[in-house]
């Protein structure tokens, strides 16, 4: 089955729209990657932050990981935020004055008590 010069060139213009988003995509990849940019000293200021001591071979994987989870933030604040009410919100009741116990009523139950207050054991 044959192509007619108009899918061709429908096809052609696509293939060149695919290009120039590849393009767009990879110049923003590389964007990306200088802004989260890391590097080896960057790694041994968190470490001494965390106090935890490393190993060379890892002094020289973290740069890459601590690169790529900085750009899982920036997709986070590319996320839009909406000014909306919370979807779960407290349920209050209104504050009531009650009548509470006498002292001799909250004693009443206490295994030991000592000039009108409840007695514990001994802490050291």
């Amino acid at each position: 089955m044959s192509d007619s010069p108009d899918e061709r060139s429908e096809a052609a213009a696509d293939a060149a729209d695919a290009a120039d988003t590849a393009t767009t995509d990879t110049t923003e990849a590389v964007d990306a990657t200088d802004a989260t940019a890391v590097d080896v000293e960057d790694v041994d200021h968190v470490a001494s932050l965390a106090r935890v001591d490393l190993e060379e071979a890892e002094r020289e994987q973290f740069p890459e990981q601590f690169a790529e989870i900085l750009e899982y933030f920036e997709t986070l604040d590319e996320v839009p935020e909406h000014d909306r009410e919370p979807e779960l919100v407290n349920v209050m009741r209104p504050d009531e004055v009650r009548e509470g116990l006498t002292q001799s009523e909250a004693l009443r139950n206490a295994s030991e008590t000592e000039d009108g207050y409840f007695r514990g054991p001994r802490v050291s």
